[in-house]
């Protein structure tokens, strides 16, 4: 700490470019920005508060070393793959995220893309740009169509009740069997291929951890039916893409939407570029108007909880790598 404020370093700004709304926590943290990993490892010796703003993981794993008196990172996203590494994992260093911020937003692009499905709105969009009229289709309903969620957190619980409200019904899939207030019934690990048997879409809105890793694998999409739709909002690692793609490409399922992909950008020579059944987002569904903004709020409300004593919201369970409850 210098003077009467704990050192904050916000990484990947300036001064000139700071995050939208973060003056607001110079009364009580004493800002300074690392736009480059040069300047994060001379400022880190004297941080306490990390805003994890546009940074690589990398960078701050090199200046780990210097961080003696960090206590406390705030990352500006939900997901915390990107952050974490076993120095910081094993540290007394406190985690929170954003979580909150990107929940609707995405729930609505799910609820979008499982729209363009059934009305074969992406499809016409195509022929429209080829010039196409493309009578000879008929359209579905979502009303009494079945949602497999796989991953029920903050953005999969508001994806599901958005299609309960369309009249679908949904099935939960979590890390163990319990009940849910809301959901009722939530399915263990045990019980995946067959809840993703009965399924007309599929939700993966899961984080990456070692335990998810390529969980939807050949197998899994094996278990789905042939009209299924597989819909990734979570994280690309955790989809056996090449199996993916042999799926679609095979017909073992009907089309998937993608925001996520192992490799981002998704590389030219994707061959889900061009599937016709496939729906490509550029990492981008959370991403609604004034979301930069939102995410420095967290910030600057848990800056003003920390430096009074109080608890932090959003806390990471750093070794399960997600949100704490």
């Amino acid at each position: 700490m210098t003077g009467d404020r704990p050192v904050a370093l916000v990484l990947g700004a300036s001064v000139e470019t700071p995050p939208p709304g973060i003056e607001a926590a110079d009364d009580v943290l004493d800002l300074r920005y690392a736009p480059d990993a040069e300047s994060m490892r001379a400022a880190m010796p004297n941080a306490e508060v990390l805003f994890f703003w546009h940074a690589e993981r990398e960078e701050l794993e090199t200046a780990w070393p210097a961080a003696a008196d960090l206590r406390w990172i705030q990352t500006a996203s939900a997901g915390v793959d990107g952050l974490l590494f076993p120095g910081l994992v094993d540290s007394d260093v406190v985690v929170t995220n954003a979580r909150g911020v990107f929940d609707e937003p995405i729930a609505e692009w799910v609820i979008g893309a499982m729209l363009a499905f059934a009305t074969g709105l992406h499809r016409s969009i195509v022929d429209q740009q080829a010039g196409v009229w493309g009578h000879d289709r008929s359209t579905e309903r979502l009303e009494g169509k079945h949602l497999t969620f796989v991953g029920p957190g903050p953005i999969g619980r508001a994806a599901a009740s958005r299609a309960l409200a369309l009249g679908m019904t949904v099935t939960l899939v979590g890390r163990s069997a319990r009940h849910d207030e809301e959901f009722g019934s939530v399915i263990g690990p045990e019980g995946f291929a067959e809840a993703l048997a009965v399924a007309d879409y599929v939700l993966d809105a899961l984080p990456f951890t070692p335990d998810n890793a390529e969980l939807f694998d050949a197998g899994a999409f094996a278990a789905m039916r042939p009209s299924a739709r597989f819909i990734n909002v979570g994280r690309g690692t955790t989809v056996d893409e090449p199996a993916m793609i042999e799926a679609l490409r095979s017909g073992t399922i009907a089309g998937a939407a993608l925001d996520v992909f192992v490799e981002e950008p998704l590389p030219a020579d994707s061959p889900l570029w061009a599937m016709p059944q496939v729906i490509v987002s550029p990492h981008v569904s959370g991403d609604v108007e004034g979301w930069e903004r939102a995410v420095v709020q967290v910030f600057t409300d848990n800056a003003a909880r920390w430096v009074r004593g109080e608890p932090l919201v959003n806390l990471i369970d750093k070794r399960a790598g997600h949100g704490s409850s």
